[in-house]
């Protein structure tokens, strides 16, 4: 009973592509501990979904804007300040848009979606116990196999000291992973809650539908694990010390309690954020009261205080003012991938591998026309998952309707992320996104195919 269960819970709705969705399972699952090895499997699923369905990929519009895109960064790159450094850059963007494209057609059903936030979940949790042995055991190790094949380096105390960063080379890398995360894992506690409220339980088991089939599951014993591992994941995630962090997950804890109709925890939430808030910013007498409350070790961290001494050079204002005014000095052809960092070297004296701010980069590096393709897509991906949720006939389920939700809040949370940061130049992080922004895409062009069947 269980081999049956286990068997139509990681199906495709498509047959032919049941084995490419295989590896790209088991890709997604290892990934985060070993990319090389994760990779292979997802490269495999993308690249063989490229062969069986050709026709499909060629003929969709939003493929056609990422090959334009693909040209034009190419073309930038070739009047690049340091035309070395643009041409290596375009490995942060062309191979992911070829890997979106690939996923998008295989990536079709929300239970598949499912099951890439359960799988996700899963392969946190290592993530996340090497994280807080690094912190509270001293955990420090490094295991490299091959150089790229294995590679774990674990630093006592913290990558920079104090601020977790487990099995990622800094503390801000893990946020945005862990982000991630959280938020498809609080997807599915939010789910398995309803399930419970909604059906009861009788001590044991329960139905439900997954991509078609039945399967069983265990009420009480998932809500507990996601309890755990949505837990862990947020005590990591403030472990991180990434102010840009903190915010998303409280956006995204109020995100899901409006969907979900829960006043009394968005009052709660709003309340906790405002006390920090007045704590770290409010005028002296009232941050004084609030701070009775509040540790220091959030209000110090917004407003500063905990770092005092900062060079301005590292400040994200003066790094913000930096890129818009290389923007404004080359807006047609921008100074060329990873160029920035030369350049703000060269100004400042400080070494700083980028501005902060993926979309002023992006503007700054490849000039108006290129960038504002490249955020027209990603509205473009983001506005047919919206009016997917909104107007299709197709998803009536409230557990898929939720689960679409996650992914599109993900997608949100992720462009807030790189307003205060950068998530480009991670491999695992760049992935991640990538495959998130295509499965939203995938869902959203399968189901709206339909709707322009039956108009027909």
């Amino acid at each position: 009973m269980l081999g049956a269960c286990l068997k139509t819970a990681f199906r495709h709705p498509k047959p032919s592509l049941q084995s490419l969705w295989n590896y790209a399972q088991l890709g997604l699952l290892i990934f985060p501990l070993t990319p090389f090895f994760g990779a292979v499997g997802i490269v495999l699923a993308s690249l063989g979904t490229w062969l069986a369905q050709y026709r499909t990929i060629i003929r969709r519009p939003l493929n056609w804007g990422f090959a334009l895109l693909s040209v034009l960064l190419i073309i930038t790159a070739g009047f690049a300040y340091d035309k070395t450094a643009a041409f290596l850059g375009l490995f942060n963007f062309l191979p992911y848009f070829i890997v979106f494209a690939g996923f998008s057609a295989l990536i079709q059903t929300p239970a598949q979606l499912r099951q890439m936030s359960w799988i996700l979940v899963f392969s946190s949790l290592p993530v996340v116990i090497l994280g807080f042995g690094q912190l509270f055991l001293d955990w420090s190790f490094k295991i490299r196999i091959l150089w790229f094949v294995v590679e774990w380096d674990i630093e006592r105390g913290g990558q920079p000291l104090g601020r977790m960063a487990s099995i990622f080379m800094y503390a801000n890398i893990l946020a945005g992973y862990l982000m991630i995360v959280f938020i498809l894992g609080l997807g599915l506690w939010v789910e398995s809650y309803r399930r419970i409220r909604g059906q009861g339980d009788k001590g044991t088991r329960g139905q439900g539908e997954l991509g078609g089939h039945r399967r069983i599951y265990f009420p009480h014993l998932t809500l507990l694990f996601l309890t755990v591992a949505v837990i862990a994941n947020f005590v990591a995630l403030i472990l991180t010390d990434s102010r840009n962090a903190w915010a998303i997950a409280i956006f995204a804890c109020l995100a899901y309690a409006l969907y979900e109709g829960w006043r009394i925890l968005v009052a709660g939430v709003a309340g906790i954020a405002t006390s920090v808030l007045l704590a770290a910013f409010a005028p002296s007498p009232v941050a004084q009261l609030f701070r009775k409350v509040v540790p220091a070790f959030f209000w110090a961290r917004l407003n500063d205080q905990m770092y005092p001494d900062r060079p301005v050079a590292l400040l994200r204002k003066t790094q913000w003012q930096f890129a818009l005014s290389l923007t404004g000095q080359r807006p047609w052809t921008g100074w060329g991938l990873r160029n920035f960092t030369l350049l703000y070297q060269a100004k400042m004296d400080i070494w700083l591998g980028h501005p902060h701010n993926l979309f002023l980069m992006v503007f700054a590096e490849t000039g108006f026309p290129t960038a504002l393709l490249f955020c027209g897509l990603l509205v473009w991906i983001f506005i047919a998952g919206v009016q997917l949720l909104r107007n299709s006939q197709h998803i009536q389920d409230a557990e898929d309707k939720l689960i679409f939700f996650s992914y599109l809040l993900v997608f949100v949370c992720w462009v807030l992320f790189n307003t205060a940061d950068v998530s480009l130049f991670d491999f695992r992080l760049n992935t991640l996104s990538w495959l998130l922004f295509s499965a939203i895409s995938g869902v959203a062009y399968r189901y709206n195919q339909y709707q322009r069947l039956q108009v027909r």
